[in-house]
């Protein structure tokens, strides 16, 4: 009897210490609000920012909001007392490219289109020919050639580089649409992806697209003549590559834990976005994506902080993850993953936040907007879909769709955000996902479209996760293989 009463009492102290951690969770998340993302995505997402594009005055700017953000709150700076992680990335700059005409240089990005990797010293003269669509190379001699070609498509191209050809100027089917889109096409080909070594990858390679007038002016021809006159003819360009270094910063905070204060949790977000035409008239403030995300952090640290503050510091620790460079292929989180601020065997999950202030045109018009798609809490660990659940159906309350884990979903979303770099060194992930919207990577994705009290709802979500995942006993499982194909995006 006296065994039994005993066993009682543990399990009625259990439950009321059960019931006074709801309690503390549910105070802590209470402190996020509507308001309060409506005051700090205001700011994130202003002019003033310029769109945060990676290593531009708008992320330099980005990046001392949250510095400042996170000394207030008293949080500790984890990279030598500072909260910035500094890196260089690198850039390949094709402007200078030009070819030769009889009416005067013709430049990249205004004139034609440069694809390739070559660097020159001096200006280079090369006998071209015409070679029509490629589809008989058999009785030609290209090596050490140019080639002018109506054929597109990798294999074609690639069967010309195979023969030999030195270049390959690739003519128009269309100029007037060639022209229309040659503005938008300057803004994705004169700059190369930002990498993290100065040094090209892959072969130097150079392609040329260009219209057909060009191409008869090229060939002295006309353009009704430019597939019947053979004759090789000897076209003059410099291909220089200009290299820019892109100086930038990842951004966190941590909050030291206590019994359990080596194992880590990442809550992460990207704060940059994809910035704004040349002239500066047109600026993509990225509200949602990901200005919601970082402000969900940026919440979900003051929350953290308050509690700690009030003598509810968390047992395992946290570091708050603001990443740069997602916009340009996740190389923020990359250079995390590879250079980390703590052992990453000793990170336990990754909670990633990207989009979740907007209601996506399906829950729109079902009028089920207290919804967001959860990505990945099962691919690595069969616990964490389980915790992600329980605090949901505690707290929370919101309809979880998983229908981005399916392999087969063409979106590909568990390739496309952050978590991705975690997943990869085998750490259990949730991405937190509020799906595409008209106004994805457009000037449209302003502050006034944000619905707060549901972004305000997913918050306080990922706030109970963490706050479940940092107190339990166990840390969650690496119990199943992720069979994603990393090798790709």
């Amino acid at each position: 009897m006296r065994k039994l009463k005993a066993s009682i009492l543990g399990l009625a102290i259990a439950s009321v210490s059960l019931m006074a951690q709801d309690q503390i969770a549910v105070k802590y998340a209470n402190t996020i609000t509507e308001e309060d993302m409506k005051a700090k995505l205001s700011i994130l997402a202003s002019d003033e920012f310029g769109g945060r594009e990676t290593g531009t005055e708008g992320q330099k700017k980005a990046s001392k909001f949250l510095e400042d953000f996170y000394a207030k709150v008293g949080l500790a700076g984890p990279v030598e007392g500072t909260y910035r992680q500094k890196f260089s990335m690198y850039q390949s700059d094709w402007s200078d490219v030009y070819i030769k005409a009889k009416s005067g240089k013709k430049m990249n990005g205004k004139d034609f289109i440069f694809l390739g990797s070559a660097d020159m010293d001096k200006e280079m003269k090369l006998e071209t020919a015409y070679v029509g669509d490629a589809s008989d190379l058999s009785n030609m001699d290209l090596n050490g050639k140019g080639v002018m070609t109506t054929a597109r498509g990798r294999e074609a191209l690639g069967n010309l580089n195979e023969a030999g050809a030195a270049a390959i100027f690739v003519v128009s089917g269309n100029d007037e649409q060639f022209m229309q889109t040659l503005p938008r096409q300057a803004r994705f080909r004169l700059k190369s992806r930002l990498r993290f070594t100065k040094e090209l990858s892959g072969n130097a390679s150079m392609i040329f697209n260009i219209t057909k007038a060009m191409a008869a002016e090229l060939m002295n021809t006309s353009a009704d003549k430019l597939s019947t006159d053979t004759k090789a003819r000897t076209i003059r360009f410099m291909v220089k590559q200009k290299l820019v270094e892109v100086k930038t910063e990842n951004m966190m905070a941590y909050l030291e834990g206590t019994d359990l204060k080596d194992e880590l949790l990442v809550i992460s977000s990207h704060y940059d976005h994809i910035g704004q035409n040349e002239d500066g008239t047109v600026i993509n403030n990225g509200a949602d994506d990901d200005g919601s995300g970082t402000t969900g952090v940026m919440e979900i640290a003051e929350a953290f902080a308050q509690a700690a503050a009030e003598g509810h510091r968390p047992r395992r620790s946290v570091l708050f993850l603001n990443v740069t460079g997602e916009e340009k292929g996740l190389l923020g989180s990359a250079y995390y993953a590879d250079n980390p601020v703590f052992p990453i065997e000793n990170t336990v999950n990754n909670l990633n936040i990207d989009m979740i202030g907007r209601v996506d045109p399906e829950h729109e018009e079902s009028g089920n907007r207290d919804y967001v798609y959860v990505i990945g809490s099962e691919k690595l660990s069969s616990h964490l879909k389980i915790i992600s659940e329980y605090a949901n159906i505690t707290y929370t309350g919101l309809d979880l769709d998983y229908r981005f884990d399916d392999p087969n979903d063409r979106n590909r979303f568990y390739y496309r955000s952050d978590h991705y770099n975690f997943a990869k060194s085998g750490i259990p992930i949730i991405f937190y996902f509020n799906g595409t919207h008209p106004d994805y990577h457009r000037p449209t994705d302003t502050v006034d479209k944000i619905t707060f009290d549901v972004m305000a709802k997913r918050a306080q979500l990922v706030f109970h996760t963490a706050w479940i995942l940092v107190n339990r006993d166990e840390r969650t499982p690496v119990d199943r293989t992720d069979d994603m194909d990393y090798g790709s995006r």
